[in-house]
């Protein structure tokens, strides 16, 4: 499944020379990670209040193609394209008049913090709309 996320870049998103500041990237693809579990019925704010449950980041990845500029309208789309037991993949695409700028991902846990943090299985129930068809769990 793939969730579209769009934006508009702002001012304060650039650097002196009028370019987006890399680590934008880094929080755009953290936003369209929460979008990409609202959209399957899993929004951040259920899962805390809820569950105790979220999705702290372990490991991210962007490279660039090439720069975003002030008001650029961004299309970033977004989809899981590994899950093991506890943690999954997502990636990210970002897209400028449908030219693909930049791209990453990030490897994220599904984690109870009901006591002390602490990785757990991810729900059969979320894995399936995370990955509709393709839901088996990948070893490790």
């Amino acid at each position: 499944m793939i969730v579209e996320y769009s934006f508009k870049v702002r001012w304060g998103d650039t650097d002196a020379a009028g370019i987006v500041f890399y680590p934008n990237f880094y929080k755009w693809m953290d936003e369209a990670t929460h979008e990409f579990l609202a959209a399957i019925g899993f929004s951040t704010t259920f899962l805390l209040t809820e569950h105790q449950t979220a999705t702290p980041l372990l490991e991210a990845n962007c490279q660039f193609k090439s720069p975003l500029f002030f008001e650029d309208e961004v299309i970033l789309q977004s989809e899981v394209v590994e899950m093991k037991q506890k943690v999954f993949k997502i990636s990210h695409k970002f897209f400028k008049d449908e030219k693909l700028v930049a791209e990453g991902y990030g490897v994220r846990a599904w984690t109870s913090f009901k006591e002390n943090p602490k990785a757990y299985p991810i729900p059969d129930q979320v894995r399936e709309k995370m990955m509709p068809g393709n839901a088996e769990t990948v070893e490790g």
